[in-house]
């Protein structure tokens, strides 16, 4: 049995007398005294299987403590030598808070395109049930949250947004065992407020917006919208893109089948555009990822991209009217690429929409795109019309 002590840098485990991790050199002393080491707790159960148990919780003023730890650990010798270190279901006496904590620390969850999402939509549920015995919580209580969210003005799309990441994080617990069916029964049973593609978003942003964006952005944040708007990429493949996926001379993007979100291989083509912004990117000895900030890998961005829109007169958010937010760079390359009479299979393939019923989310009709019907019906009349006379001239 042992404590261990995360890096919060690359969240490797290792012992907590390591005074620097041995796999990135972050100064572990440094981070304990910052409050930002998380603790687990590693044992064996009675069969002879080794466990491993995130312990403690974020306190707002002192950080992470290793006395929760140390608290833990000495509980578990305590049952292992009495016999009592059995296979209890965790539902039955762990939060949603601890529950959050060992699951946003799972290396799948980190590697989510969408991990900040997923963690800021949990943390809002959180508000409500954080302190809550898991198994505690019954169909009505979420029921009710859902009428108190609306009544605090909160948008059904995000609503769904926060109980439908919670209700991952709950069938991955119940996945590992360590929640019961009644638990899952609940959440399962909760029914979404949007209906269909009710929440699909129809932001796009237009050439001179977009040039509007990027001239008043950051210089690390230029490249990375740029990428967004000539490829279609998803906000994580972009920020966890590294040199080797980029080929310059072929003018090509390769993402391998762990680099996307639905784990499909995906070719990129890099337009003139684009091929320019990159070649101005500076590479780092030190990193292999293509956008950085201050020299390390680029994280979080979404302060920037709020300066960068105020500074552009651009309204930002996504539960603001008319309101634009990065994945929106999504689908204004897939709505320009339409538009510009690409075939639609084609724009699948380059975007990785692997079903028809997603790519129509991404593919915004707009005003314009109902005049050029108008004009276009007007101009088949036209036609008749001229077909009826010419055979009136002929008989």
């Amino acid at each position: 049995m042992g404590i261990l002590a995360e890096c919060p840098y690359c969240h490797r485990k290792q012992s907590i007398k390591k005074k620097n991790c041995p796999n990135c050199g972050e100064s572990m002393d440094a981070s304990k005294k910052a409050g930002r080491v998380k603790y687990w707790i590693t044992y064996r159960d009675q069969d002879g299987k080794q466990k491993r148990e995130y312990v403690g919780s974020f306190k707002d003023l002192d950080g992470y403590s290793i006395e929760d730890a140390r608290k833990a650990n000495a509980k578990r010798v305590v049952q292992k030598a009495e016999g009592t270190l059995m296979d209890v279901k965790e539902d039955s006496r762990m939060t949603f808070n601890e529950l959050t904590e060992w699951y946003l620390s799972l290396e799948k969850t980190k590697a989510l395109a969408s991990a900040y999402t997923v963690s800021n939509a949990i943390r809002k549920f959180n508000l409500e049930f954080g302190k809550r015995i898991i198994s505690s919580v019954k169909l009505a209580e979420l029921e009710n949250y859902q009428e108190k969210r609306r009544k605090a003005g909160a948008a059904d799309g995000t609503i769904d947004h926060e109980i439908g990441k919670t209700k991952a994080m709950i069938n991955r617990a119940f996945d590992n065992g360590m929640i019961s069916a009644d638990t899952m029964r609940a959440f399962k049973a909760v029914k979404q407020l949007v209906k269909g593609n009710a929440d699909a978003r129809t932001r796009v942003l237009s050439k001179d917006e977009f040039q509007a964006l990027y001239d008043a952005a950051q210089a690390h944040l230029k490249p990375v919208l740029a990428t967004a708007y000539y490829t279609g990429m998803r906000k994580g493949e972009i920020v966890r893109l590294t040199w080797n996926k980029v080929d310059l001379k072929s003018r090509m993007i390769h993402l391998s089948a762990a680099d996307t979100k639905d784990r499909e291989a995906r070719d990129i083509p890099i337009c003139d555009e684009l091929l320019k912004e990159l070649k101005t990117v500076p590479r780092s000895i030190n990193s292999q990822r293509v956008f950085l900030y201050n020299g390390k890998p680029l994280g979080e961005f979404k302060k920037s991209l709020q300066q960068a829109c105020e500074k552009a007169k651009i309204l930002f958010g996504r539960d603001t009217e008319g309101g634009f937010v990065f994945h929106d760079l999504r689908h204004t390359f897939n709505t320009n690429m339409r538009k510009a009479g690409v075939q639609e299979s084609v724009i699948m393939k380059i975007t990785g929409h692997s079903t028809r019923k997603m790519f129509d989310r991404y593919n915004t009709i707009d005003a314009q795109d109902a005049r050029d019907a108008v004009d276009q019906l007007e101009t088949f009349f036209e036609k008749v019309d001229q077909k009826v006379d010419q055979a009136a001239k002929n008989e």
